[in-house]
């Protein structure tokens, strides 16, 4: 699977440039760029990537998103919140608007502020109900406030819904989940992780 994902990557990465190589200042061809290059966890390159996409398109919600998903991945948690603030602005009704508020849910479950981690990863849940990567966060969220019957049922359909073994445990979680910089997966560790092993994920 790692091999195929890789391929398609270096595929797109092939892609891309020829668009961009065609016209550099098409917004398309910047977003696609900086796509592969957030796929690739190059997010220092990718944050300047997305900065071209708004400044050739300031409408464009995703690359807000993407944008403030990359600067949290780099360190900079203060920016993941109004990034996704200004993606939903902009676009309420995006059919993907359960990743804006996920990532809404992230800036607050890593900075312990669990109350609002919890209602964010619902509306996320809600917004998207088949989204195992949603229901994986909403289990760590209710595990670290205590509700252990809803972290183990969103735990158990996380695992439903995925297509592979990486809710199974935290080794094998952490083998496909990249949290950036030090900072970033230190505070992830001690929410996220945390919340998982609480919910009763075993840690091999």
């Amino acid at each position: 699977m790692a091999a195929a994902a890789g391929a398609d990557i270096a595929y797109a990465e092939e892609v891309a440039d020829r668009a961009l190589a065609g016209s550099p200042r098409r917004a398309l061809a910047r977003f696609a760029k900086a796509q592969v290059l957030r796929a690739q966890q190059r997010f220092g390159e990718a944050i300047l990537e997305y900065e071209t996409t708004i400044a050739l398109n300031p409408n464009w919600a995703h690359a807000y998103s993407h944008l403030g998903w990359c600067k949290f991945m780099t360190g900079s948690i203060d920016e993941l919140i109004p990034a996704q603030e200004r993606a939903i602005r902009l676009s309420p009704r995006d059919p993907q608007i359960g990743l804006f508020l996920s990532r809404i849910g992230c800036a607050h479950l890593l900075n312990s502020r669990l109350d609002e981690a919890v209602g964010w990863y619902e509306k996320a849940r809600n917004a998207t109900p088949e989204h195992p990567q949603f229901r994986s966060f909403l289990a760590a969220a209710y595990a670290l406030v205590n509700d252990m019957e809803r972290a183990v049922v969103e735990l158990a359909t996380a695992r439903a819904l995925v297509g592979d073994n990486r809710y199974a445990s935290i080794a094998e979680l952490r083998a496909v989940e990249n949290w950036g910089v030090t900072k970033i997966r230190a505070l992830a560790e001690a929410s996220y992780f945390t919340g998982l092993r609480k919910a009763g994920m075993p840690e091999e």
